[in-house]
């Protein structure tokens, strides 16, 4: 089968910094793939790569067979691409429902964008802040507005940079749940740090070193390799 997302010899220079190192990556389609790795690993680069913000100096990037190695900025979401970035980028002016309402009328019609935006806030749990302003919600709850936000546009493929960071520890087990709950109909690539949460997700872990791919393999076997535990956690193997 092709696979849904796929990178070939992807290799980013800038400058004198190797940032990529022939990256061989491949995604099925509804997979769920963690990416970790230490501060510089290439993770922040490789998923610029994805999302079409930085282009590969060689290799080449392929999405269900096509060869999306040259995209621009907006190409991603037209392509079935739906991202999250760490920060959220909501329109904090418009209530939750708004929010959610117009990533679903990009690709359904009006009547049809307000079906799927009331199954989108029951699927991310904000129903009950469906009128609230964007801008007024604590961090958490606007995490999971933006993961609608995503979804409701019913992209096959969703990057999320770091969901779990800053929130408390029943935020985290929640994002989890709705992770998972995604992944039953989208695939996912989710860069993460945090391996208490990669654990609640992950079937396989991508690791990243100095630009390049070390392992891939299930979080346990990940976490008890040695050669892991010393980049990634700072230990010498004994």
């Amino acid at each position: 089968m092709t696979p849904l997302i796929e990178t070939r010899n992807l290799n980013v220079r800038f400058g004198g910094v190797h940032a990529t190192r022939d990256v061989n990556f491949t995604l099925a389609e509804t997979e769920l793939r963690c990416v970790i790795g230490p501060n510089g690993a290439g993770k922040s680069t490789f998923f610029k790569l994805l999302t079409g913000q930085v282009k590969p100096s060689s290799g080449q990037i392929f999405f269900r067979g096509q060869d999306i190695s040259r995209m621009r900025a907006h190409d991603p979401g037209r392509l079935g691409i739906g991202i999250k970035t760490q920060v959220p980028s909501l329109f904090n002016g418009l209530s939750v429902w708004e929010n959610i309402w117009l990533s679903a009328r990009r690709v359904n019609s009006a009547r049809q964008a307000e079906c799927v935006t009331r199954e989108t806030l029951e699927r991310v749990g904000m129903t009950a802040y469906k009128d609230a302003l964007a801008g007024v919600l604590a961090h958490g709850l606007r995490q999971w507005v933006e993961i609608g936000v995503v979804i409701a546009a019913d992209p096959p493929l969703i990057l999320l940079d770091e969901p779990a960071a800053g929130m408390s520890d029943g935020e985290v087990a929640r994002t989890a749940e709705l992770i998972l709950e995604i992944n039953q109909r989208h695939a996912l690539v989710v860069v993460e740090h945090d391996m208490n949460f990669i654990r609640m997700i992950a079937k396989k872990v991508t690791v990243l070193h100095q630009g390049a791919i070390i392992k891939e393999d299930s979080p346990d076997r990940i976490m008890s390799d040695p050669l892991i535990q010393q980049i990634y956690l700072g230990k010498k193997p004994h």
